[in-house]
């Protein structure tokens, strides 16, 4: 019985190519986009989940409050650390204290490379739960090692054997390959974890650390902590929230303690998708996007699916005479029901079939946009439970109708010619039709605001010029110890316009600094400035815009205590005349020689932090370099490289260009437009296919009312706009839907935002105009085709 209701699904679909090629494509194209964003989905919810210990490992954070604001940050004193890792055993397995992930210098022989690691405390593989390749976990207890991660090991050793082989760190320290692990996945927090360097050799030959370890109020470091098996994340975090409040109390810094630093541990399992706190409250972060896109794959797929019932229902009602003939010699109900699912099951298995394909091709391209390295889980079984779930779920749903209203069919009435579908018969078909295009236009609505908020973001006037701007980290102090040197080498080459040092880049800001007083503070005013430490060319090569006075000068020696403040430190300050005036830090006694336009040096979606720019009187974290326009960059580079390798032999030649470094600020956005476009477009895609398959139907099914209508002298045109009024009336209904529910979620949306585009009413009219124009040029073809048949062949069974 089974074969027989194949042989017969077989032939129906056969039969009508273009109804079966509609409902093939437009589902397998839905089911794929499903696939993909579930697969997304898959690789954002694995985050952090290939460590062992991940339910129990944490991030020690803290909350500060600044002019009764809550702010949240990662950073830390090495002090809590040391206090947590001595007194509180009994809730603490592992206390990790560690440096920020960094490029270093990895040299061996001739080879020097750029790679990110961190110094961490000798318990970190344990808790990290590395797999070892070579070596062991407690390669960190010798204060003069390194562990590598296979791929840097590689890179490094190429095919010797890197085992108690000697790299030599920023060319000062020799420390021993004591241990390979195994590289950490790519949807980890910590992948660019290429090797750790030990914490007490960090200490050793960095003397502010030493400083650094009792001082409660600097800010510098990361902790992270493992659990006791007993120990309650939330009795442990009641214990620890004071800690720090007290110590900066007791250390007398006023200061510090003016903040009311809360300490408290963030999970492992949070710091993905949770990352992003107001107000010391913890408000979402990636989570937005993955609840954001199952939304749109669930919407896809559900426009897929209407198409399918849609069309199932539709062509149904023109088997009739079928029913009626099959049940007046002899078939049950039940048989009925079974040959109108295996209808439906046999179009989804060839859909589902398709879908994989799709996916398949898909998938790089897809991997390149989204940033991942996702495949299909051929293995998993999950993804077979839910594939095949969803295909038997959508064969029983769409095929319900025609199985369970057609099979009730008396056949006398049927093969009579008695039977009507019914005045209400099309209305949900209608209702679903409304429903895609709600969807669809909202889906474009959304993707257009998107966009158009990270090219708002984009075109905010930064305070500097990017253009031929170049950016390299100094690993070494060669450079900054002659500075004069290779500024006049590469002056006299012509490669460059002008070279600066600085203390952060550009595109971001390295240290803060607080307890500046001037004349007239307020009392309770809190103040927490970037601070920068530049050489006097440094306005030059930025391009920085002066509102008032002067640039700092080698020439005047009091410029060594000057400062200069950008547009926010004036207005923050309440300074009416800030050139002169006097700003107290400590015993330093800091005079205000200039004011320049604000620099957008951190996040473009944020406002410009209050910013104090100092003359540089230590080593240099940057070197900035304008390029000379005149000179083809190739060739520019190629200059500098030659000086750079003069005065730092030891360094790798490694540089940045500003414009792509700024960029990267978008990324995150970018890739979501770019993926929400692509989702879009395909949602259209299936809207479309289904109405085309609508348009279809209805023109068979009025096949002989058109033919009458010509026969009594009705235009063409007038033909095309009866057939079409009555999809455009339901794209209208749509809209009235679409737009009001896209400005509440995208207004919404844009709140997260202190700088963004406004949303402007041709967003919504435009959307809505396409919207009407895509209509009609996909119904169109069906209505001229049914208005242009000779109605000879229409009529001629009359």
């Amino acid at each position: 019985m089974i074969k027989n209701y194949l042989k017969v699904a077989w032939r129906n679909l056969v039969k009508n190519k273009t109804h079966t090629f509609i409902n093939v494509a437009g589902l397998s194209v839905g089911m794929a986009v499903a696939m993909l964003i579930g697969l997304w989905i898959w690789d954002e919810l694995s985050y952090d989940r290939s460590f062992e210990n991940k339910d129990r490992i944490a991030q020690v954070m803290q909350h500060q409050t600044f002019n009764g604001k809550i702010g949240t940050q990662t950073a830390i004193p090495i002090p809590l650390g040391t206090k947590l890792s001595a007194e509180y055993r009994n809730d603490f397995k592992y206390v990790v204290l560690s440096s920020w992930n960094y490029d270093h210098i990895l040299a061996y022989g001739d080879k020097k490379l750029n790679q990110q690691g961190s110094f961490m405390q000798a318990e970190a593989p344990d808790m990290l739960s590395l797999k070892m390749i070579e070596g062991t976990r407690t390669g960190l207890k010798d204060p003069s090692s390194i562990l590598m991660s296979q791929k840097t090991a590689r890179a490094v050793f190429g095919d010797e054997d890197p085992m108690n082989k000697t790299v030599k760190i920023d060319n000062q320290q020799l420390v021993k390959v004591t241990g390979i692990y195994e590289d950490l996945p790519r949807n980890s927090t910590l992948t660019d974890v290429s090797f750790i360097l030990p914490w007490d050799l960090y200490m050793t030959t960095q003397p502010w650390l030493k400083r650094a370890a009792t001082q409660w109020g600097n800010n510098s470091f990361q902790l992270f902590v493992q659990l006791n098996d007993n120990a309650d994340i939330n009795k442990v975090n009641a214990r620890i929230r004071d800690i720090k409040a007290k110590n900066i109390a007791a250390q007398g810094d006023m200061v510090g303690a003016s903040f009311k630093p809360v300490l408290f541990l963030h999970p492992m399992e949070k710091w993905r998708l949770y990352s992003e706190f107001k107000d010391g409250i913890n408000t979402g972060g990636a989570i937005q996007w993955v609840w954001m896109f199952g939304i749109i794959g669930g919407f896809v797929l559900l426009l897929a699916c209407i198409n399918f019932m849609n069309l199932s229902t539709a062509r149904s009602e023109k088997r009739a005479k079928e029913v009626g003939i099959r049940k007046a010699i002899g078939s049950i109900r039940a048989q009925l029901i079974g040959q109108f699912f295996s209808e439906s099951l046999l179009v989804v298995a060839f859909a589902f079939v398709f879908c994989i394909v799709l996916v398949l091709l898909i998938l790089p391209w897809f991997n390149q946009v989204a940033n991942k390295n996702m495949s299909v889980l051929w293995l998993n079984p999950v993804f077979w439970i839910i594939g095949i779930g969803f295909s038997l779920l959508t064969g029983v749903v769409a095929g319900s109708y025609p199985a369970f209203y057609l099979s009730s069919f008396q056949p006398v009435k049927v093969l009579k010619g008695t039977f009507k579908a019914g005045r209400f018969a099309a209305i949900p078909r209608k209702i679903l039709v409304v429903l895609q295009f709600t969807v669809s236009v909202t889906l474009i609505i959304g993707t257009i605001i998107v966009f158009r908020q990270v090219q708002h973001t984009k075109n905010r006037p930064v305070g500097y010029d990017r253009t031929g701007m170049v950016q390299m980290s100094m690993k070494t102090d060669d450079i900054h110890k002659n500075f004069m040197a290779v500024r006049t080498d590469l002056l006299s080459s012509g490669a460059i316009v002008e070279i600066a040092e600085s203390g952060s880049p550009l595109t971001d800001v390295y240290s803060n600094n607080s307890g500046y007083t001037w004349k007239d503070k307020a009392p309770d005013l809190q103040d927490d400035f970037a601070y920068v430490p530049v050489s006097p060319e440094f306005g030059k090569t930025a391009g920085w815009k002066l509102i008032e006075g002067r640039n700092f000068s080698r020439d005047n020696l009091a410029d060594s205590m000057s400062i200069i403040l950008n547009e926010s430190s004036v207005k923050f300050m309440n300074l009416k005349h800030p050139v002169g005036e006097i700003v107290k830090n400590g015993d330093d006694k800091l005079t205000v020689i200039g004011v320049v336009k604000d620099m957008v040096m951190s996040s473009p979606y944020e406002p410009v932090k209050t910013t104090i720019f100092a003359f540089n009187r230590n080593s240099a974290n940057m070197i900035d370099i304008r390029l000379n326009p005149k000179v083809p960059v190739r060739e520019a580079l190629a200059k500098i490289e030659a000086v750079f390798k003069k005065y730092d032999p030891g360094s790798p030649f490694d540089y940045r260009f500003t414009d792509e470094e700024y960029s990267k600020k978008f990324s995150t956005e970018e890739r979501v437009g770019k993926l929400a476009g692509f989702f879009t477009i395909l949602a259209i895609f299936i809207s479309c296919m289904g109405l085309f398959g609508m348009a279809s139907f209805m023109a068979e099914q009025r096949t002989k009312e058109i033919g009458v209508r010509k026969v009594l002298g009705a235009s063409v045109f007038s033909l095309w706009q009866m057939m079409s009024k009555d999809f455009v009336t339901l794209v209208c209904i749509s809209l009235l839907l679409a737009i009001p529910t896209a400005y509440y979620f995208m207004h919404g949306w844009l709140q997260d935002y202190k700088y963004r585009a406004e949303l402007s009413w041709w967003i919504f009219a435009g959307t809505a105009v396409c919207a009407i124009f895509i209509t009609i040029c996909t119904v169109s073809y069906q209505s001229i085709k049914a208005a242009l048949a000779n109605p000879v062949r229409s009529l001629r069974s009359e």
